[in-house]
């Protein structure tokens, strides 16, 4: 004889009723409220981290001499002084490095703009033997320290009798700035679509008057963004200006360095005076060119 099999009773869970929009954004706002916090507290926190040493120089160059060595330091200063901002002012020799710098700093960037555009094209929208050969090269090149470089550039210069002109510093700076400017170029030319070449080319353009009329005008953002980084990278440099230049081409890192700092004795607040006077410069490019700089850094970044 056979059992008949008991049936299977199935318990059903009761349904949860769904909680209303309003209740949903209550859960959530908590977690946006902490979220928020710790977005903020990290920006702080970086920001006080960027600019703490800008304050620090600042209230450096506005404490007099006996303030500014004291201990415990002070983050306010009790007495202010424009002292020596003045000995700045005064000081005729500064003035030969700034214009030194400026002028090498803007040749810097503009040769660097200029090849690279070239090469970044030809990298870009060309096809012939040993091309990614060269561009393996150019990037390799970015794996050396500079300072390797510098016994053999200053034999080179040497040999020709380029040491202490103006075009040992070109030179040697275009040629450290040159390999990312090329690379930041190539990007922004990948995004040009080639059926906007071939139109041009149907139109009877050059490829000559393609690049100068049509792709120039659309990189513009990256290759200001290039001259940029070149004009800060020749401001900035201080030991191939040390070493390649003499007292007249001199620019003005080392030179401050000569200025304010001795043997036995540094000016330190004459020294955070100076140090904030000629960032004054490359900050103000930033802010004017801020949007390019944007702009041409993330232009190539994504393929169309």
């Amino acid at each position: 004889m056979t059992t008949a099999e008991a049936p299977v009773q199935t318990v059903e869970e009761p349904v949860r009723p769904t909680p209303p929009p309003a209740a949903r954004k209550l859960r959530r706002r908590p977690d946006r409220i902490r979220s928020s916090i710790a977005a903020w507290t990290a920006v702080a926190v970086i920001g006080l981290f960027g600019m703490l040493p800008m304050y620090w120089m600042l209230v450096t160059a506005l404490s007099p001499k006996g303030q500014a060595f004291q201990f415990p330091p002070k983050f306010i200063p009790t007495e202010i002084t424009f002292e020596h901002f003045r000995t700045f002012a005064e000081n005729e020799q500064l003035f030969d490095y700034m214009v030194n710098s400026v002028i090498v700093a803007l040749i810097t960037a503009a040769l660097s703009v200029i090849v690279s555009t070239y090469m970044g094209y030809s990298f870009s929208k060309f096809r012939y033997r040993g091309r990614k050969s060269l561009m393996n090269f150019v990037l390799a090149s970015q794996m050396f320290p500079q300072a390797l470089l510098l016994i053999t550039l200053y034999a080179v210069f040497r040999q020709f009798g380029l040491l202490g002109t103006y075009t040992a510093l070109v030179l040697s700076f275009t040629t450290f700035t040159m390999p990312l400017c090329v690379w930041m170029l190539k990007g922004i030319f990948d995004t040009v679509p080639d059926a906007l070449l071939e139109a041009a080319a149907i139109d009877g353009a050059s490829r000559w008057r393609t690049l100068h009329t049509i792709v120039a005008p659309l990189a513009a953002p990256g290759m200001i963004a290039a001259g940029l980084f070149a004009f800060v990278r020749g401001w900035n440099d201080f030991i191939f200006a040390l070493t390649l230049a003499n007292k007249d081409t001199m620019t003005l890192p080392p030179g401050l360095v000569n200025t304010y700092i001795g043997e036995f004795q540094t000016s330190w607040p004459a020294l955070m005076a100076a140090s904030l006077i000629v960032s004054v410069p490359v900050v103000a490019a930033f802010m004017f060119l801020q949007r390019y700089l944007v702009g041409g850094l993330t232009a190539g970044a994504v393929k169309s």
